[in-house]
């Protein structure tokens, strides 16, 4: 992991600066600064995002049909959720207010595929490591491959388990990466009997790993769990679709939030009016947004999302073995909400074998080999898309005009959401882990280790501008710089 240490005058005095730049093991470009005073003691720890995409202008202009294609270029870990997220929004415009029982059930197995190869991919591949052999250990073996030498088992299932929601996302979407699979109004293609036979060979297979994963991260828990209870703490809102009888649903449903005594603050809240509901907030030092509720404010209203939020939020999971071990993780909090960012594994474990088993009943379902797959009405001008993606909850809302062009885009992702949240954590961390300590690889890891729990992709969350400053350095052979050139916001 490299760091940069430096001087840096601020409030008249000098500080030491501190960059964690690039972090590691997370999906996309970012870094965190810290600020040092006298006695090594934390002043300043904030993360930024540095990368700046503008999707949601450059996809003004385009045909509306080209979108849920275009929008998946986003990200490359999750192309599925921005995929669904556009031809849910595009249902509307096409008036397709319901989708035929084929279509909706081939995207929410396409959904459920992309959860369980996602959720597989950060838990064994990214964050594992960590997890298993210390925040502190030798670098060279926090990896996958120190994870395959030391523990083959769990690595080989981890990889097992993202390559069958691979395919699950193949053979609904045409690709494992960057499908095409759902269209305004539907989707292009369904499932054959031989294609659904051949997940259903490995489908109880793959149900079993999900249970052991869970049970694997309530060991790493119970080891020690001052840590994992404690560790970068930090008491917040959170927010997240809710489907029909308040169970926990990726694909559709209304928006519910809570405040962080899990007391119900918005519940009901049709997807089309989530602009009543959050706004967003700019910040000169990121790129990233700062989303928080609307009727509390900037300060108060920031809230989390993702697997810590749906698992605590929802009333129940609708399949039998996810459904048990939530209760048990919520029991686990004696009656209030967790808000440890090392829980998140729990909740995502969790969340992984919900999908696996949905998989197993859709797979069951002779719907998905149906003929009706597209369906259209009354023609829309607007559209508002709302799924939940691995990460936590995506927005998309697009305006179309007459001649079919995108007039408007406005994204909210998921890893935005968590802004606010992550920066809390990794000040509160920076607190207790390096106040008056001299700094190492092992020590500053511990931020990186805060900042993955939530499972950020920064890539999905550069999308638009904000305030931060462009600049541009000319540098000669030597390094050094000729020319700088900076916009003002």
């Amino acid at each position: 992991m490299p760091f940069a240490l430096e001087t840096a005058a601020a409030d008249s005095s000098t500080l030491r600066r501190v960059a964690i730049d690039p972090l590691s093991r997370v999906e996309g470009h970012g870094k965190v600064t810290l600020l040092l005073g006298e006695d090594d003691q934390v002043q300043q720890v904030r993360l930024h995002i540095v990368e700046f995409r503008g999707f949601e202008k450059f996809i003004q202009g385009r045909p509306y049909w080209e979108v849920p294609v275009m929008v998946q270029r986003l990200c490359g870990i999750c192309p599925v959720s921005h995929h669904l997220a556009a031809a849910k929004a595009l249902d509307h415009v096409v008036g397709a207010d319901r989708l035929t029982a084929s279509a909706e059930k081939l995207r929410r197995l396409m959904h459920y595929g992309q959860i369980l190869q996602s959720h597989a991919l950060h838990f064994f591949h990214l964050s594992s490591p960590d997890l298993l052999f210390g925040f502190d250990s030798e670098p060279g073996r926090r990896n996958i491959v120190g994870v395959a030498a030391a523990y083959p088992d769990v690595a080989r299932q981890g990889v097992l388990l993202r390559k069958f929601g691979q395919e699950v996302i193949r053979l609904t979407a045409g690709k494992r990466v960057h499908g095409t699979g759902a269209i305004p109004g539907g989707v292009n293609r369904a499932l054959t009997r031989d294609e659904r036979d051949e997940l259903l060979a490995e489908i109880y297979t793959i149900i079993g790993w999900s249970r052991q994963a869970v049970q694997l991260v309530k060991r790493l828990h119970a080891a020690n769990p001052e840590l994992y209870d404690s560790f970068g703490t930090c008491r917040s809102n959170i927010l997240s679709l809710i489907g029909v009888d308040g169970t926990l649903d990726f694909y559709d449903g209304h928006l519910r939030a809570r405040d962080a005594d899990g007391s119900i603050i918005v519940d009901g809240l049709a997807v089309e009016n989530y602009h009543q509901l959050i706004h967003e907030e700019v910040k000169p030092w990121s790129y990233m947004k700062f989303p928080f509720l609307a009727a509390l404010g900037p300060q108060q209203g920031w809230y989390k999302v993702g697997p810590l939020a749906r698992v605590q939020n929802c009333n129940s999971i609708p399949t039998p073995l996810a459904e048990a071990e939530r209760r048990e993780f919520i029991d686990h909090g004696q009656g209030k909400l967790i808000h440890a960012p090392l829980a998140y594994h729990w909740a995502r474990m969790i969340e992984m074998l919900l999908a696996a088993e949905m998989i197993k009943d859709l797979l069951h379902d002779d719907d998905l080999s149906g003929t009706e797959l597209t369906t259209g009405g009354t023609r829309h001008h607007e559209g508002v898309g709302v799924i939940e993606a691995p990460r936590g909850t995506l927005i998309h809302h697009y305006r179309v005009d007459d001649d079919d062009l995108v007039t408007t885009c406005n994204l909210i992702v998921s890893t935005t959401h968590n802004n606010q949240p992550m920066n809390e954590a990794i000040r509160r961390v920076a607190l207790r882990y390096l106040n008056g300590r001299q700094l190492s690889e092992g020590v500053l890891n511990h931020i990186e280790v805060a900042i993955r729990a939530f499972d950020p992709c920064l890539s999905c969350a550069t999308h638009a501008l904000g305030k931060m400053p462009l600049q541009v350095e000319l540098q000669d052979a030597a390094g050094q710089v000729l020319q700088r050139l900076r916009t003002v916001p």
